[in-house]
């Protein structure tokens, strides 16, 4: 059986993946990028290839993306995160015409055609506002897990108005929030009305 292994190295985190000739994948994996890329992509790899049961030989192509995608001094190929952003999106989901990427550093709108080529895109690159960074800092501010203020916000009855899209001061937004009793829920909604209407 042959596969085939993507990392992607983004700003804040690189995940590998790694799939078999039938397109299942065989193994994922997640890691903090820091400030040591390539030691990221190899160690994102090297424990994509223990979760898949496989060493290295085994896994005839390997392709890096993200910003960090040169850094994969293992890889066959370099794709723009754009490009494989489109290309999966349209492979899981065959009707996507449209992928929101919320990265650590900036955000990006795609355009997807039936074929799963980038038709379009946008990106806001010049501030962390609308990032993956400003939900991270907003829900640690709250003192909450990433992966949970999605569902919160959901709940919103009342989103608030934030005062701020900056990254660095959404704290004092949100302490100033709690101090007024406002709901959890509210505030995330807010966040992320604020996140729609910057992006």
């Amino acid at each position: 059986m042959m596969y085939a292994a993507g990392i992607d190295v983004g700003s804040t985190q690189t995940k590998g993946i790694i799939i078999n000739d039938r397109m299942e994948i065989v193994a994922r994996a997640l890691t903090d990028t820091g400030a040591y890329v390539i030691r990221a992509a190899e160690r994102c790899f090297r424990e994509a290839l223990r979760q898949a049961g496989l060493d290295e030989k085994q896994v005839g192509y390997v392709v890096g993306t993200g910003y960090g995608r040169y850094k994969v001094m293992f890889g066959d190929a370099q794709i723009t995160e754009i490009s494989c952003h489109a290309k999966g999106a349209s492979y899981l989901f065959p009707r996507t015409r449209t992928v929101i990427d919320m990265g650590g550093q900036d955000a990006k709108g795609i355009k997807v055609g039936e074929d799963g080529d980038v038709k379009d895109f946008v990106m806001n690159d010049k501030c962390a506002a609308g990032t993956g960074r400003f939900l991270a800092n907003s829900a640690e501010a709250l003192g909450l897990g990433l992966d949970e203020i999605g569902g919160i916000s959901l709940k919103a009855k009342n989103p608030v108005r934030l005062t701020t899209v900056c990254t660095v001061f959404v704290e004092s937004d949100i302490m100033s929030y709690l101090a007024q009793g406002k709901k959890i829920e509210d505030i995330l909604g807010g966040v992320h009305s604020a996140i729609a209407a910057r992006t």
